[in-house]
């Protein structure tokens, strides 16, 4: 366990909105419980449904995967339909637009071809993917990546793979540990009392806890978000979310758009 003698940070870069859906004034503010969990677990599951090799063979790779830009989509009506293949005769299920918090409804792409899009999805198992179809969002990109290295306890950022910001964090403990994997910014949070357990913001990730079923009666969320109890950082103390002091996460708030990557590793 690192102490919280910390070497200095990197230097953020500059505050400024780079995305509407991932400026910090988009932030939906809320009271309370803000995030439904913060669980965690080891592995990313499995993911959901298999492609045709008819359909594989005509999938285009998408730039982003692990390095470089990514490929983010909003949702542009009022729902998105997720399809386990691009040939399934109907959706296997509907994810609202805003989602359920008031967060603009997005998704981390994968892979895509003519029509068709796949993507990460905000669902359990962690690690579940399906398509959409292109019809229903809108595309851009994101030069962003965030990197969680739970053994050292640092939250990295990179932009185009320079790593333009670290900073330390505290993570889940033995019990409730925080989840390795791939995931993404599913939104954006600000709490009313910009001092509570919270923080100023918090971003809940597409991922949830594998050893918590559920958190204050909701499904487990893990998420990134401040603290007010700062002598944490450095340490396993969470029920699986990611903290930072307030300072780090309102610059991240203001600098990252909503579908960015988050890589959680050892």
């Amino acid at each position: 366990m690192s102490s919280n003698h910390e070497a200095p940070a990197r230097r953020w870069p500059g505050r400024r909105a780079l995305s509407r859906t991932g400026a910090a004034a988009a932030a939906v503010v809320l009271g309370g419980a803000i995030l439904t969990g913060c669980g965690g677990g080891d592995d990313s599951g499995s993911a959901a449904g298999q492609v045709p090799e008819t359909v594989r063979s005509q999938l285009a790779a998408v730039a982003g995967l692990g390095q470089g830009a990514s490929t983010v989509l909003t949702a542009t009506g009022a729902g998105v339909d997720i399809y386990q293949a691009p040939n399934a005769p109907r959706p296997t299920s509907t994810l609202s637009n805003p989602n359920e918090n008031g967060a603009p409804r997005v998704f981390l792409v994968q892979a895509r071809m003519p029509g068709w899009w796949q993507v990460l999805l905000p669902v359990e198992p962690n690690g579940s993917t399906g398509w959409v179809k292109a019809e229903q969002v809108t595309a851009s990109q994101t030069p962003y990546r965030i990197v969680v290295a739970r053994g050292a306890h640092k939250l990295r950022l990179f932009n185009n793979d320079q790593m333009i910001a670290e900073e330390p964090v505290a993570i889940g403990t033995t019990d409730t540990p925080t989840p390795g994997g791939r995931f993404f910014l599913m939104e954006l949070l600000r709490p009313s009392n910009p001092n509570g357990a919270y923080g100023p913001y918090a971003f809940g990730l597409s991922g949830f806890s594998t050893s918590m079923e559920s958190f204050g009666g909701r499904d487990p969320v893990i998420g990134i978000h401040g603290t007010n109890e700062p002598g944490s950082i450095g340490r396993d103390v969470s029920h699986g979310c990611i903290r930072l002091s307030n300072d780090s996460i309102t610059r991240l708030a203001q600098t990252v758009p909503l579908g960015t990557p988050v890589e959680i590793v050892a």
